[in-house]
């Protein structure tokens, strides 16, 4: 039996207290499966992040009001802001009590300077509570 002075040594022993545990290895396989998992993960962020901002600029719009008096239509005014000499296709959308979508259209606005007005209605499969616009992109 081997007796230690607890004071002069590690508790709970050295490696050399254990010939029979296996050396440790691979730790570079792992760090090298590590580093590509976090490239992997940074590129596909950094994709995201581009594709995010090399998309179809954005239009400026805000709803002025809506209006859903019948179960088959509804009614919108908006306005967008168009830079001059850009188009702008803006996404109406009409939905109901559970925020299912009843109705939908494209507006194409032609090229001019500055802020418009538009009014649009359209055509709904259901009531409609809500009007609003989904986005305005220029073309």
């Amino acid at each position: 039996m081997v007796t230690r002075d607890v004071g002069n040594g590690p508790v709970l022993g050295t490696p050399d207290d254990f010939p029979d545990r296996p050396k440790r290895g691979g730790r570079l396989v792992v760090h090298i499966v590590i580093g590509v998992l976090v490239a992997i993960i940074a590129g596909g962020w950094g994709w995201v992040m581009w594709s995010m901002t090399s998309g179809s600029a954005e239009a400026p719009a805000q709803v002025v009001s809506f209006e859903v008096d019948r179960p088959d239509r509804a009614e919108i005014t908006f306005e967008v802001y168009r830079p001059e000499g850009r188009a702008v296709v803006c996404r109406i959308r009409a939905l109901d009590v559970q925020h299912a979508e009843v109705g939908s259209k494209e507006v194409r606005i032609p090229p001019e300077t500055g802020t418009k007005q538009i009014t649009e209605s359209l055509d709904t499969s259901g009531q409609a509570t809500s009007v609003h616009i989904q986005y305005c992109n220029l073309v």
